[in-house]
């Protein structure tokens, strides 16, 4: 039997982009080889690599965390060496933000019906004159739910060109579902 794979990512939001662009890529939901791990936060990156330590096959371990967070997922490698993972800049949103451009990311906007609300925003006196992007990033926490439902419409908004390197990086390390009489995966 081969090693099962954990992919730890930070939340939904991240979980979600990440069932997005496997889908894209050809790999449907219940094919899924890999278990994408919402670990509710960074910090508990530790719990989740010193259980995958105790599982029995021991999985291979790769994940994706924002630059701010990096410390915990670095720490965790005393517990496995071989955990891998990769870095987003700022975080996946920023990621996804500067891959498909400001006027990219207003369209994806106005494509879930958010751009009004988004304006609105924009108009609040703590928010106005304030750069674009920094705009937009805080737009996307505001409301419970956002997050995830703009993570899942900014990763379709992408290709496989387009595709940050975090998120290329993560996606060419997992490996993808075997068809009947194909033999093994080659990742």
């Amino acid at each position: 039997m081969d090693r099962p794979t954990w992919v730890l990512l930070e939340g939904a939001s991240d979980v979600a982009a990440v069932q997005v662009l496997r889908a894209a890529r050809g790999v449907d939901a219940e094919d899924e080889p890999c278990l994408l791990i919402d670990m509710g936060g960074a910090t508990n990156v530790r719990r989740h690599v010193e259980r995958a330590a105790a599982a029995d096959p021991l999985p291979r371990v790769i994940g994706m965390c924002d630059e701010r967070e990096a410390p915990f997922f670095t720490r965790a490698l005393d517990v496995i060496p071989t955990f891998t993972f990769t870095v987003c800049r700022r975080d996946l949103e920023d990621e996804f933000m500067r891959a498909l451009g400001l006027d990219g990311t207003l369209a994806v906007l106005e494509s879930v019906d958010l751009l009004t609300t988004f304006e609105a925003f924009t108009r609040q006196q703590a928010w106005q004159g304030r750069p674009l992007l920094d705009q937009l990033r805080r737009f996307v926490g505001t409301t419970s739910g956002r997050k995830e439902l703009l993570a899942v419409a900014l990763a379709g908004a992408l290709d496989e060109a387009t595709t940050p390197a975090p998120l290329s990086d993560l996606l060419a390390e997992m490996p993808v579902p075997v068809a009947p009489g194909q033999g093994r995966p080659t990742s």
